[in-house]
């Protein structure tokens, strides 16, 4: 059985699409969140999460020298980032506590998502650089995103959205459960 689309009114030129709409991205699009300049002091968000509380920073777990945060704007649900607490643009800045530190939280990171998540793969990186797509050059992050089998259907290719099952705080609370002692 067939049905004609519902009516779509306000949309542009009706047609057989149907819409699912994400307006909390267009803060990211319009750059919420973002410094506004190189500096600590110019609105750093990686230096503003780690005053706040926990659950407010979508921060899961806090070393010394390090703390991982979920990705306010995630590429898959559970997407983290390893960021040091110091204000340093490049990978080669870190000291060597500071790198060792970054690696054991990937490694738990990891661990906790496979626990929680039961993912299969991960992306695990970071963008040096704005010309290497590094949406907050100034500050360094290592992203680790969660993979799954199947996980890249239609619609990020297709339609450009992604749909995360769970609300960030609950996913922060998830992992932070699941992190390993």
């Amino acid at each position: 059985m067939t049905s004609e689309p519902e009516q779509q009114l306000g949309v542009g030129t009706p047609d057989a699409f149907q819409r699912l709409w994400t307006p909390h991205r267009m803060a990211y699009i319009q750059g919420e969140n973002k410094p506004s300049g190189p500096g600590a002091g110019d609105g750093c968000p990686f230096c503003s999460i780690p005053a706040g509380s926990d659950e407010d920073g979508l921060v899961v777990r806090r070393g010394e020298h390090v703390y991982a945060v979920l990705n306010l704007y995630p590429y898959n649900g559970g997407h983290l980032m390893a960021v040091p607490y110091r204000h340093v643009a490049d990978y080669t800045e870190l000291t060597g506590a500071e790198t060792a530190e970054l690696a054991e939280l990937t490694k738990q990171a990891m661990t906790a998502l496979r626990t929680a998540s039961g993912a299969h793969g991960f992306n695990i990186g970071m963008n040096q650089g704005s010309v290497a797509g590094a949406g907050i050059a100034a500050h360094l992050h290592q992203h680790i995103v969660p993979r799954w089998g199947g996980d890249t259907n239609f619609m990020p290719v297709v339609g450009h959205t992604k749909v995360l099952p769970q609300l960030l705080g609950d996913t922060r609370k998830m992992l932070a459960e699941a992190w390993p002692a």
